[in-house]
Order: C-alpha cells, then structure tokens, then sequence
C-alpha cells in the first residue's frame, strides 16, 4: 500500500483547503529573567522583529546535532507555512457547559495560580498551537499527533505559527517576532530560512497533563474548556489521524507518515514513554510500566531521578533524587522515608518537566536516553 503524505490525511479530513498539519504547574519550573528575541522578519503576521519579548530558559537544552543540520533534516509535511491555522483568539466555557466531549476523550489541563484549564486533543488535532493567557501569562500551548507530545510555553509579547515544516515528524513551530524555527519536542531555536542565524537558546516551558476529559472533570470540576467556537470551520469530531477514544488509525498502527532522525526498534514505535530532560540528558519511563509499578528509578546523566505515577489523572512525574530516598505508593499518594503522605505531583524533592511522547520520537531526539520499564 502506497504510503500516505500528510497532506492527503489533512485533505480527507476536509482540511484541503488549507494546502495540505493537575497541580499548579509552576511547582518545580523554572522562573528564570526573560530575554528579548533577535532581529528577524516578520511576514505573515506584522509584528515587529525585536520588538516582542520571547521569555527564554536559563539552560539550554541538548539538541541531537548541531542546529544547521537539524534544520537540513526539516523536510514539508504538506501544508505551507500557517497552512495548519494556530488558535490566536481561543474562547472557553465552563464545564458544565461542554457537549461536545465524551468521559474518555483525551484533554490536556493545566492549572496555574487557581486558573484551571483544559484543551481538547480532538481541538488542537486540527491546529497544533494556541495562543492564550493563563493567570496574566501570554502562553502557547502546543500539540503535535504526529509523536503525541502536548507541551506549553511561555511566548512573551509574541505569538506561535506552524511553519509548514516537521522534524524527527515533529511539529516545527515558528515564532512571529523574529521568525526562528522551534522544534516542538526540543523547545530550542534553529535557523529559519526567514532568520537564519538566531541565537540558539530554548524556550521556557510549562506542563500539561494528558489526561481525560472524565478524570480532569472530577480533579478540577472548575476548569474552563476550550470551546470549538474557534473562527475556523472544522468538524471538531473528526480527528484528521484517526481517533484516541476509541484508539485507531494512525494512533493504532505502527506506520508512520514521516522517518524519525533515528530508528530504533528497542520498544514499538508507539510506545508511549514520560520523557524528561535537562541540560544534562535525557531520561524516559515506559508509561504503563510506570502506572503498574507506581514507582520506578533511574539516571538522568549523573543524576538519580524518581518517577512517579498519578493515578488519579492516568500521569506521571519524574523528580531528581540525589539523595536516593526512597518512597513508597500508599493508595493514590505517596509515602516518603520520614513518614510523610504527598500528592504525586507535589514530593519534596525537584520536579523535572515531563511530558507523554510516542517512543519513535522521544529516541529520534535523544538516541542517548536512559529508558526504563
């Protein structure tokens, strides 16, 4: 059978006319200085180049190779450049107002400083990016079905497009102040071809929760939910790749419409692991080892490192562990060596930021990563 190109799984879904893809969450992140972007172009959407402040990490995060390779290896994935429209101007309801979403369809919530909110995957399966503001903070939050990464960052003054373009058949994000490519999963700068010479540093990020739409209702029955109320016209129920409730076609199957940068057969490919890295590696757990063994432990380059499962919301959170203390599960909390009772989310001890990723891509990125389960 002749492999699809992603334009054609958009143009089934009607999408032709395009062109052709929890706890607070700031416990544990970083706060780090933002830092003004670079000069740049700014073509499609007006904004002046320098003029926006994109907040950025304090450490840069490992990339696979150096940044002009990585951007060589960037190839189309069948729509142009904001081909796949971003969300600019979401709108949400409340959650007693939601219909158009079933108990088991997939959500991505967040929470900060009280504000709880939840985004569809059938939603973001049709746009990739959302630019919002949770709690007086301009964030994107960022979806790729392609390698099943949800992750969110902060974008300052500035907004994110979908620049048309995959890598490792990641989503690569572009930033509309200086137009600098930002592969999703990697959160860190490459050259454009509208800013060629950016300064190569990584965003700083945020967690989202994969979860339920049933389990993140009952954790946080306050949430506001993204609306279909979009300014596009889509059929929200109609997911472009297949369906994840139940799980079929791309989903469910071990083809993939774009070659990772790195083939390994260790686990099949769809695996999906809880990834977590920092300047000084990577490490993943096999997420379903993760939720059956509750705890489990390992090494993020010299670091001892603690995973633990949230039962509650079918997650899972990865915390540095120098000290190697060791915890116990005690229903859906966790015990710690002087007695204490904790929330998964809230050990402790420092929290790494985490997020789900099909085994295809997480291993493409970091061929180099400690895997356990």
């Amino acid at each position: 059978m002749a492999r699809l190109t992603r334009r054609q799984v958009l143009a089934a879904a009607a999408l032709s006319s395009l062109g052709g893809c929890v706890s607070d969450e700031t416990a544990g992140g970083s706060t780090t200085p933002s830092a003004t972007a670079g000069s740049g172009t700014a073509e499609s959407s007006g904004e002046t180049a320098g003029a926006q402040e994109l907040p950025t990490a304090e450490e840069r995060l490992p990339l696979p190779m150096s940044p002009t390779r990585l951007r060589e290896q960037a190839r189309s994935g069948g729509p142009p450049k904001d081909g796949i429209p971003s969300i600019d101007e979401p709108a949400f309801v409340d959650a007693g107002a939601v219909d158009y979403l079933d108990p088991g369809d997939p959500v991505f919530g967040v929470v900060r400083d009280g504000t709880a909110k939840a985004y569809p995957q059938k939603i973001l399966a049709h746009h990739e990016i959302v630019n919002d503001e949770l709690a007086g903070t301009n964030v994107a939050v960022t979806y790729c079905p392609l390698t099943g990464t949800v992750q969110g960052f902060e974008r300052g003054g500035t907004t994110f497009g979908v620049s048309g373009r995959l890598l490792n058949a990641n989503l690569v994000m572009y930033d509309r102040a200086t137009e600098t490519w930002w592969p999703q999963m990697l959160a860190t700068a490459i050259p454009g071809p509208w800013n060629e010479e950016p300064q190569i540093r990584s965003l700083r990020e945020f967690r989202l929760v994969w979860t339920t739409w049933k389990r993140w209702r009952e954790h946080r029955p306050a949430t506001r939910v993204l609306s279909p109320d979009t300014g596009h016209a889509r059929n929200y129920q109609r997911d472009p790749y297949g369906s994840y409730n139940p799980r079929r076609g791309y989903y469910d199957s071990d083809s993939l419409l774009f070659a990772p940068l790195y083939e390994s057969d260790r686990f099949p490919r769809k695996t999906v692991v809880m990834g977590a890295r920092t300047a000084d590696g990577a490490v993943a757990f096999l997420k379903d080892a993760l939720a059956t063994q509750r705890l489990m432990t390992g090494t993020l380059g010299d670091d001892s490192v603690l995973a633990v499962s949230d039962p509650r919301l079918e997650t899972g959170y990865v915390y540095l562990n120098p000290a190697q203390h060791a915890y116990e599960p005690d229903g859906d909390a966790v015990v710690g060596p002087d007695g204490a009772t904790h929330a998964p989310d809230a050990l402790p001890l420092a929290r790494i930021r985490t997020f789900d990723a099909m085994w295809f891509a997480w291993a493409g990125y970091y061929p180099d990563t400690n895997v356990y389960g």
